[in-house]
């Protein structure tokens, strides 16, 4: 229904103005009403003087509540606002706010037996949303008296209609939610790397259908790294919701600054931080964020994106996470219509690097042209890895399926075609006259020898070269950080690539640096090292192979 929709195009203009980003909706007044003043009600059991909800300073959770309550309607028992995903920092009463609404869900709950379930992201964290719940209702002699705990399986019943609340981990308890009617996920992020994440949310929706009077909530701040699997496409989902390009019945409650105000470092300016943190000067102390700062800007890009996403909700990407200074510049050089076709038909030489290939591991290339107008350095890049990496590395195994649903990773079975279409790569490019040379890891020779002898790429012909890598590689590192920060290294914009890149740790001696992995096994970096290698071939100011690419004679040139 129009009424009810939940677009807020406005939500940069009114979180700017400290706005509530909660659009006006026609709500149920007497049910608005009614779990408002319970909610704020409501004691909060672990601060000093356990003041109600309402003292404690949390107005801007009103609108929230009310929508949840507000949107339902006795008289169908149906709510006509079934979902919503409220993305918010560390520290602003998450945690509170959402013990205090299922506890609000269970006293107003007109559903017989009625289920409700909050989980939680580790057993640890279950047991602090148990606790605070259980806390809430201690903290009012007559919600003692109505509800019974039973603590070894962090359940809380109430005694007159029956209505429950259990709180589960994500990370030790089984998650059906197939019958809840009311379900709080607590830090979708997290929650998100589960291996069966997406079956659980297709039963909690399922779960919907058979009880138009419930819902789901999802409370969260940003990832910790780029947004992937579920998380990601719940976050995209409740941005298009909010931007008005989808109509569902969910309502996104998003503290994010604007992407302008983010970029470059924008998020550091202490004026923007209320902004995203509603609850700043009560649970939010901006002295202790300002300390923060300082000390993450001395650790490195990896503490200041933490600090980033987790305080101030900036979505992980380029210029956030690991610690090469080419980072903060990559996300500048993406060319989006820098397919290897375009790249091939504007290049006048072509160098290629490769690195990786165990069953363990990713095997990157990275095709690296100059443009014969401009002579700026021009990449695509792609990898392939073996279907087992999907069971070793279950934390990323997601991620790679996106990848490779993008088109930018190809998983290979046993038959290991992966050197097969690397060598194809390669003869296109050699065929159309722009090989200059092919760099790999000495230590990953061996086998690549073979298989490029029969395209007659070989060390004796100087077209297969090795890369010293380690400190070797330090004057490419700096090349291509030095090409992308003025502007003349261009790339695909490769998730894939982007991810690598990231993953990067930069460590510096008195006189060198070296690439390696922020953590081992699961932080892959082929990508980046094959376009490192790559790098360290162009440098050499390679001569064009010929002097006209054989793309002026098949029609694909444009004059």
């Amino acid at each position: 229904m129009a009424e009810w929709s939940t677009a807020c195009p406005d939500w940069e203009a009114r979180i700017l103005a400290g706005r509530t980003l909660v659009p006006d909706l026609p709500l149920f007044e007497a049910e608005a009403a009614r779990a408002e003043r319970i909610f704020n009600r409501l004691r909060i059991p672990d601060v000093i003087g356990k003041p109600t909800m309402a003292e404690s300073g949390t107005e801007w959770l009103l609108p929230i509540v009310r929508a949840i309550f507000g949107s339902y309607d006795p008289e169908a028992n149906r709510r006509q606002i079934q979902e919503f995903f409220w993305l918010v920092p560390k520290k602003n009463s998450k945690s509170s706010g959402a013990a205090a609404i299922m506890v609000t869900v269970l006293i107003v709950n007109r559903r017989p037996l009625a289920e409700a379930l909050l989980v939680a992201p580790t057993k640890e964290i279950a047991n602090i949303a148990y606790k605070q719940a259980w806390g809430i209702i201690q903290a009012d002699p007559e919600l003692a008296k109505l509800f019974h705990g039973q603590h070894h399986v962090r359940t809380i019943t109430h005694r007159n209609s029956g209505a429950s609340l259990q709180i589960r981990a994500a990370d030790t308890d089984v998650i059906t939610g197939s019958k809840a009617t009311y379900t709080l996920i607590d830090e979708t992020h997290v929650f998100a790397k589960k291996p069966r994440a997406a079956d659980v949310f297709v039963e909690v929706r399922g779960a919907l259908a058979a009880r138009p009077d419930g819902f789901l909530i999802q409370v969260t701040t940003q990832s910790k790294d780029t947004p992937s699997g579920v998380f990601k496409q719940e976050l995209e989902t409740a941005r298009k919701v909010r931007d008005g390009e989808m109509q569902l019945p969910l309502l996104p409650v998003l503290y994010e600054l604007p992407a302008r105000l983010v970029a470059d470092g924008g998020w550091k300016e202490r004026k923007l931080w209320p902004l995203v943190n509603p609850n700043m000067g009560r649970s939010v102390d901006e002295t202790f964020l300002a300390n923060q700062l300082l000390k993450a800007e001395q650790e490195g890009g990896d503490a200041l994106a933490l600090l980033a996403s987790q305080h101030f909700n900036v979505q992980i990407g380029m210029g956030l996470g690991g610690n090469w200074a080419g980072a903060e510049f990559w996300g500048r050089g993406t060319d989006p219509t820098l397919s290897l076709d375009a790249l091939l038909e504007r290049s006048e030489v072509v160098c290629i690097g490769i690195d990786g290939g165990g069953l363990d591991d990713l095997f990157g290339l990275t095709v690296l042209g100059r443009d014969r107008a401009t002579r700026d350095w021009l990449a695509w890049s792609h990898a392939w890895c073996h279907v087992g990496v999907l069971t070793r590395r279950k934390s990323i195994a997601v991620k790679l399926r996106e990848f490779e649903a993008a088109g930018e990773l190809t998983i290979v079975d046993d038959e290991l075609k992966d050197i097969e279409a690397i060598v194809g790569i390669v003869e296109r490019v050699k065929d159309a006259g722009l090989l200059a040379r092919v760099g790999v890891d000495p230590a990953g020779l061996g086998e690549l020898i073979e298989a490029f002898a029969g395209i007659e790429v070989t060390q004796e012909a100087k077209l297969l070269i090795g890369v010293s890598q380690g400190y070797g590689l330090m004057h490419a590192i700096k090349a291509a950080e030095r090409k992308l920060a003025n502007g003349t290294l261009r790339h695909s914009g490769s998730a894939l690539a982007s991810w690598c890149i990231a993953n990067l740790k930069i460590e510096p001696t008195a006189t060198a640096i070296r690439a390696t992995k922020q953590n081992a096994g699961d932080a892959k970096i082929d990508v980046a090292m094959a376009l490192f290698n790559a790098v360290a071939l162009m440098a050499t100011n390679p001569e064009p192979v010929n002097t006209r690419s054989v793309y002026e004679t098949r029609g694909l040139r444009v004059a």
